[in-house]
């Protein structure tokens, strides 16, 4: 039997962070709020590491950068294949 992960929507992180940080009892905040002391920690830290994007999302790269660096480094990796192809033809074309 599999387990399904819940998943709580970023705002929802956000206050129940802030609620642990204004009451100072994490764990009285996560058991009024039903969720686990764990996941409060580690959105808690996650937070705190990275206020501005903590919860990039399922599937999605943390960094929007690094996904337009990996875009990028692939249509480089083509126009490379095909400028071999080219430097192929023209050397050994008869002169």
């Amino acid at each position: 039997m599999s387990r399904t992960r819940k998943t709580y929507p970023e705002e929802f992180k956000r206050e129940a962070v802030a609620m642990a940080e204004k009451s100072g009892n994490r764990s009285q905040v996560a058991r009024e709020l039903g969720i686990d002391l764990s996941s409060l920690k580690l959105w808690q830290k996650k937070i705190n590491a990275n206020p501005e994007r903590p919860f990039p999302g399922k599937g999605n790269p943390q960094d929007e950068e690094m996904a337009l660096l990996k875009r990028e480094n692939a249509r480089l990796k083509e126009e490379v294949e095909i400028l071999k192809k080219a430097v192929g033809i023209f050397s050994n074309a008869p002169q």
